[in-house]
């Protein structure tokens, strides 16, 4: 990837969790390409780069804040971790033009903790995945052995910057969410995630369990399915009885491809 961002899609997007999207919507911009290489990967359109247009680090910082006048929320850069320099860079002209909403960094946690460290003074709220607990498994999915790992540092430095969750009627302005999304035949490894993230943090870092698991053509089993209400009930039930109180759920309509952005440009040129 170049130092100049490639960008899929920036527009208000409905479908984060209640205190990022609110009622207006979430400014969130898709980066083109990833850090990590899921199998599974529903945005697998731009994570491998397929498609999106380059911008200049002014275009960017307009985008931002051309989303803050629609009524954004926030402005939330999805899979950034790769241009993330750019975006510090981009998020300082966009301040100087007038943004004054939060900056979410939407990742999936594949990040240095260098990275993290870099943008304490850039990001109000980390929204981070926390895909795999076991090597075997980050291995088979996303040919990243070490994931489980670097991602468990990741969020402690995430955590570091921002120890408390700060809402303010209704609309998260700092803090850390970090998402755990439900796998088919995978609820044993996602009560594992659970119970290190809330064995470590306890409720200063709110909990997003996922339900929304859509499997793309050619997945081969158990990824070619939908993950099952008794799966899913069972993973809720397990952070129920570890005392988690902060927790988002889904239903299970999220896992449609109709919840899947068109990754068509709109807003970038």
């Amino acid at each position: 990837m170049s130092d100049s961002p490639q960008i899929a899609r920036a527009a208000l997007h409905m479908w984060e969790e209640p205190v990022i999207s609110g009622e207006r919507g979430s400014g969130t911009i898709f980066f083109s390409g990833c850090s990590l290489g899921c199998v599974f990967c529903q945005n697998n359109k731009i994570s491998h780069g397929r498609v999106g247009k380059t911008v200049s680090l002014n275009r960017l910082s307009e985008i931002m804040t051309e989303l803050q006048v629609a009524g954004a929320h926030n402005i939330n850069f999805v899979t950034p971790t790769h241009y993330a320099p750019s975006v510090k860079e981009a998020v300082a002209l966009a301040k100087n033009s007038g943004l004054d909403i939060p900056i979410v960094y939407n990742t999936s946690s594949y990040d240095t903790v260098e990275t993290v460290k870099s943008l304490a003074d850039t990001v109000d709220i980390y929204l981070a995945d926390y895909k795999f607990y076991k090597k075997k498994t980050a291995l088979y999915l996303s040919s990243a052995e070490n994931y489980p790992e670097a991602a468990a540092l990741a969020i402690a430095e995430m955590y570091k910057q921002k120890p408390s969750v700060v809402i303010e009627n209704g609309i998260m302005k700092s803090g850390v969410i970090v998402r755990i999304l439900l796998l088919p035949e995978h609820v044993a490894e996602a009560k594992l995630i659970c119970k290190r993230i809330y064995d470590a943090y306890g409720d200063n870092i709110y909990i997003s369990l996922m339900n929304q698991y859509t499997p793309m053509k050619d997945m081969k089993p158990p990824l070619d399915r939908r993950v099952t209400l008794s799966e899913y009930e069972e993973l809720v039930s397990y952070a129920q009885r570890l005392g988690v109180k902060f927790a988002f759920t889904q239903e299970r309509e999220s896992a449609k491809e109709s919840f899947i952005p068109d990754f068509d440009l709109t807003g970038v040129v």
